[in-house]
């Protein structure tokens, strides 16, 4: 019997949907399957599978943690995006850069231009740059209605310091326009307008696909038998409610590589180390620090866009499983057959020779028949250039000269070989080939606060106290219980540019999942 409730993880990702049950911190049974365009159907495969296999009673699913790339692919892919129509809240400033100016076209083309400068913003320092002028709102709200356009990004300048000009024009809008979904910048992006702006636009176009992929996310539980609150995996290596996720789909970016991240300090017992979790696809690098992924310092492009919301800092290489294999083995990749690796590959009597036919003619990987590479005479030439590959992306993802251990993780782990890497021991821990589904069970909830703060008004202490109770009450917001909820990062940048002594707050929050009974570490603060 399990000591504790059950977490069922899930993650979905291009090439397999894997499954986890997960007693605590221990695994009581994993399972992979192909992720085909059902992806309903893949969760039902892969989770029923862990269900059978652990012995495991629906009742006893406290909750189930999914992973999912759903939202990346479509922004990538230029599909099943809504039109949207952008309000900017600054004029008569910043009129000289009109919304999405450095935009993709093709992208451009399915979101729309849409675009609407009004008056409003703030300064720095909570000044208005203008007011806020409620009859221009209805008059655009009137046009964007014409227009029969269903999604808005409401964007105001400075409005992380505060959100009032974008709350209160959200609600005329919405007065206006009952039936559209609305994005608030302040929610969900930091300090820095144009990218901060885009990330409202994506999460805007994304709105839609949100309640149809979290309706089908929700089919699937059902399906299951199971009672069990569903949570999605967010790009900062914690959760967030479905509800919320349904509001905020941006927010998922990037949380496949993030789950291994999370996943391997777990299975590993480190903090600190840099991170390969090589998929059907590509590998992903990371760094560890501190229990949880390295965020990127600067933007980060999705799909060509610049957004500025917390992202991993991770270098994609094209290397997986499916990754296509060619000159005798001296050039892999970046092509990949993806989930049709069990069809295509040679071992499964296929015509395509993959990374997974090398592993499995070199004897790492047991898949399909061997007898149908044993031909292939050059295996060690294709798993050195696999070496050579992951040696050059650890160079640029690692911090300092100092060496850090390699985890190892993901279902293609066997196609690197040896014990260490770029002068770091490699560790390939039980239960890698999992560890992005292992990552999902067992993520916490998170809050983050990034304000600038006028030191002349207020006391450095009141202004931390101030960032960390912000961040605190996100976390509450996205299901955190309030009593677990511990600051695990804070950066402070004194801005010597402004007028005045200002100061740049960035705090982090994290705690268990409300109603939880079980515990897990997350790492050191």
């Amino acid at each position: 019997m399990p000591g504790s409730p059950l977490r069922l993880g899930i993650d979905v990702g291009g090439t397999n949907t894997d499954a986890v049950l997960m007693d605590g911190d221990r695994v009581l049974a994993w399972h992979k399957v192909a992720t085909g365009e059902d992806i309903t159907g893949s969760i039902v495969a892969a989770a029923g599978a862990v269900l059978r296999q652990g012995n495991a009673d629906g009742a006893e699913v406290f909750a189930v943690m999914l992973g999912t790339t759903q939202f990346t692919n479509a922004v990538i892919e230029r599909r099943r995006l809504n039109r949207v129509a952008v309000i900017r809240l600054a004029a008569p400033a910043t009129t000289a850069v009109p919304p999405m100016s450095d935009w993709p076209s093709d992208l451009l083309e399915v979101v729309g231009q849409d675009c609407y400068l009004l008056h409003g913003g703030l300064e720095f320092d909570g000044r208005e740059i203008s007011a806020l002028d409620e009859n221009e709102i209805r008059a655009a709200a009137r046009d964007i209605r014409a227009k029969g356009i269903g999604a808005i990004a409401l964007t105001s300048v400075f409005s992380p310091l505060d959100g009032y000009m974008e709350t209160r024009a959200a609600a005329i809008l919405q007065n206006e326009l009952p039936e559209a979904t609305i994005t608030l910048s302040h929610r969900i992006g930091r300090i820095g307008l144009l990218e901060r702006e885009n990330a409202a636009i994506l999460n805007g176009a994304l709105t839609s696909l949100a309640d149809r992929v979290l309706g089908a996310f929700d089919r699937a539980i059902l399906d299951l038998g199971l009672k069990a609150p569903l949570f999605i995996s967010q790009n900062d290596g914690t959760l967030m409610t479905a509800a919320h996720a349904a509001r905020y789909p941006v927010l998922t970016f990037a949380s496949g590589p993030t789950n291994s991240i999370r996943g391997a300090a777990i299975l590993s017992g480190l903090d600190d180390a840099l991170v390969v979790d090589i998929g059907g696809t590509t590998t992903d690098i990371g760094l560890l620090l501190g229990g949880f992924p390295r965020e990127a310092a600067m933007t980060v492009e999705v799909g060509g866009v610049r957004t500025n919301f917390r992202m991993p800092d991770l270098l994609a290489v094209g290397l997986g499983g499916g990754s296509l294999v060619r000159d005798s083995g001296d050039s892999i990749g970046p092509d990949s057959v993806g989930f049709e690796l069990e069809r295509r590959a040679l071992v499964m009597g296929g015509d395509s020779l993959t990374m997974s036919d090398i592993a499995v003619a070199s004897g790492l990987m047991e898949f399909g028949d061997r007898a149908k590479v044993e031909h292939i005479d050059f295996a060690d030439i294709a798993l050195e250039t696999a070496g050579e590959i992951v040696e050059v992306a650890l160079d640029q993802v690692r911090p300092n000269a100092a060496s850090l251990p390699v985890i190892l993780v993901g279902g293609g782990a066997p196609l690197l070989s040896g014990d260490s890497i770029g002068g770091g021991e490699i560790m390939r821990p039980e239960y890698g080939q999992v560890a992005n589904a292992i990552g999902a069970s067992i993520a916490m909830v998170s809050g983050e606060c990034d304000r600038i703060f006028s030191l002349d008004e207020m006391t450095r202490e009141d202004a931390v106290a101030s960032a960390k109770a912000r961040a605190a009450s996100q976390a509450q917001e996205a299901g955190a219980e309030p009593e677990s909820i511990r600051i695990v990062e804070m950066d402070e940048v004194p801005l010597s540019y402004r007028p005045g002594n200002t100061t740049r707050l960035r705090v982090k929050a994290v705690g268990d999942l409300a109603g939880a009974s079980v515990k897990i570490d997350a790492g050191a603060g």
